[in-house]
């Protein structure tokens, strides 16, 4: 089986795909575990393919597409008009495809007996200098916040559906990727963080917002409040082994990926 390899940056302004059958994919680390297992699947189905894979960070995604260094921009969040704006001054008209649905789940240690949030206590933890979880009904125990970094579509997309689009607190431990933010929140008993449906595992505590747990189920059906769509971006309509690929993750074999790798598919 084709192994994934990490992306060797290009030089010059020619996209990667005029290069043959090679599709480069970089960007959101939430899109990543299904841009990788999707890309492994697609390899042993088309043969002449060759897929690298690689996160970075939807922002990276996207300006990476932009500078033509990779055929597929991965985006946990809608491109911005500033972005639409300077892609179209180079000549490139982006192309939206949805892949999958996530929910951001707000996270904390096993061991912290808050039972739920509301968004606005989220919000409040994330922009002021909030200190205690007894605040909030948990322990007597200092709040640690960890939060995304700002290239990050999950910083952006919860920035707007949590935050108001107000400033993290300047305490906030920054981190790069999903599984960071994890990482920090599983050793640290008075950690948050907040990261795609696909990290939560049993190293951490998933918590209800406005009532309502992150899951498959309440993503889908609207319920719950803090969800968004997945992208992978195109620079014009897709065309070779790009539209294959992209057939390829919204059709049925993909979307059972999508659901495999903890994510919400697009078929109901």
């Amino acid at each position: 089986m084709k192994k994934i390899m990490t992306i060797v940056m290009v030089l010059g302004f020619a996209a990667p795909a005029l290069a043959g059958q090679k599709v480069v994919m970089e960007g959101s680390t939430t899109v990543l575990p299904i841009a990788q297992k999707a890309a492994e699947e697609f390899m042993k189905v088309e043969k002449d393919a060759d897929m690298s894979v690689r996160g970075g960070g939807s922002g990276v995604g996207i300006a990476s597409l932009m500078d033509g260094t990779c055929d597929i921009g991965d985006s946990s969040r809608p491109i911005k008009q500033g972005e639409l704006d300077k892609a179209a001054k180079l000549g490139r008209n982006i192309k939206a495809h949805v892949v999958a649905m996530d929910g951001i789940a707000a996270i904390v240690h096993p061991s912290n007996t808050v039972s739920g949030l509301t968004r606005e206590q989220l919000k409040k933890i994330y922009t002021t200098r909030a200190a205690n979880w007894k605040e909030f009904g948990g322990p007597d125990l200092k709040i640690v916040v960890v939060s995304r970094d700002s290239a990050s579509g999950t910083f952006e997309a919860f920035g707007e559906l949590v935050l108001n689009k107000k400033n993290v607190r300047p305490d906030a431990i920054m981190q790069a990727s999903n599984q960071g933010v994890a990482s920090i929140v599983a050793r640290t008993p008075g950690a948050i963080g907040y990261v795609g449906l696909g990290y939560i595992s049993a190293s951490v505590k998933a918590v209800p917002v406005n009532g309502i747990m992150p899951s498959k189920e309440t993503v889908l059906r609207g319920k719950y409040p803090v969800s968004r769509p997945l992208f992978m971006y195109t620079a014009g309509d897709p065309e070779g082994m790009v539209k294959k690929f992209l057939e390829f993750v919204k059709g049925p074999e993909g979307q059972k990926l999508v659901e495999e790798e903890g994510f919400v598919s697009l078929k109901k």
